[in-house]
């Protein structure tokens, strides 16, 4: 299934592909939601503001949603900011980011171990057609980079047990302690400053908003990619939502069917 949001746009111009890692082409972290909002409710129904837990985990959702894309530690900061509001007195967004990263590893721990040992064969913890997307684009000659919220080291790994890595021969690009010196938005700035692309031949990739708008802006066109995770069998209406309104051109669920894919991005 790929919805087609603006008949008559296509992907012609696109020299340069920047995808997002988790929920784009890796599901190794799917159910993170399900780790960090719990966490995030937990802990502000300790303050007891006479706010309900479901009335908590729709607020600590709404930020989760709109932050994810962008570095981990924003959500934290978010988070912080949460407790300060209710009069609690928060910790350093750091502790909170490796309390949630503590708890998620419990859960992916199995899931690297197999991809490491060999036991689990790569494409069981990816998006369907993602190694064939890559090589797609690949051999139509666009140059493709990988950028990610996810801390820079777990990306690399991720990728390598994927055995994707090295299809990105613009790089792979994740979070850094410095906010400063990484973020997808100074990515593709970098690029188009650099004079080696113009905006308008980006074509980005991501289930975050924040990939989808940051190519938007510079002109460029977007795929979004709404997965049920972690089955990535049909469209999930919150993140095709939310993909929408940020502008995406085109949604899909995933790229099993990768050949109607390229020919509706690069029709003849």
């Amino acid at each position: 299934m790929i919805e087609h949001l603006r008949p008559g746009v296509t992907a012609h111009s696109a020299r340069v592909v920047l995808f997002d890692f988790d929920g784009t082409l890796s599901t190794i972290r799917s159910g993170w939601v399900e780790i960090m909002v719990p966490m995030m409710v937990e802990i502000l129904a300790d303050l007891k503001t006479g706010e309900s837990e479901a009335e908590l985990t729709e607020i600590v959702k709404e930020y989760v949603g709109r932050l994810t894309g962008k570095e981990t530690i924003y959500q934290m900061m978010e988070f912080a900011d949460q407790i300060a509001k209710r009069g609690g007195t928060p910790a350093e967004p750091k502790v909170y980011k490796k309390m949630y990263l503590d708890a998620l590893m419990q859960r992916i721990q199995g899931r690297l171990e197999g991809l490491e040992s060999g036991r689990t064969a790569p494409e069981e913890w990816m998006v369907p057609g993602s190694r064939a997307l890559l090589e797609g684009l690949q051999a139509r000659g666009l140059k493709l980079y990988l950028a990610s919220g996810t801390d820079h080291a777990d990306v690399v790994k991720e990728a390598k047990l994927l055995g994707i890595y090295d299809y990105f021969d613009g790089g792979v690009f994740g979070a850094l302690d410095d906010l400063k010196a990484f973020s997808k938005a100074i990515l593709v700035k970098k690029i188009v400053d650099s004079a080696e692309h113009k905006g308008e031949e980006f074509l980005a990739f991501g289930d975050g908003y924040v990939e989808v708008q940051v190519v938007k802006e510079v002109g460029g066109v977007a795929v979004g990619v709404a997965s049920d995770e972690p089955a990535c069998e049909k469209v999930d209406d919150w993140k095709r939502n939310r993909l929408v309104g940020v502008g995406a051109d085109w949604i899909v669920p995933h790229y099993a069917n990768t050949e109607l894919l390229l020919s509706t991005l690069f029709p003849q």
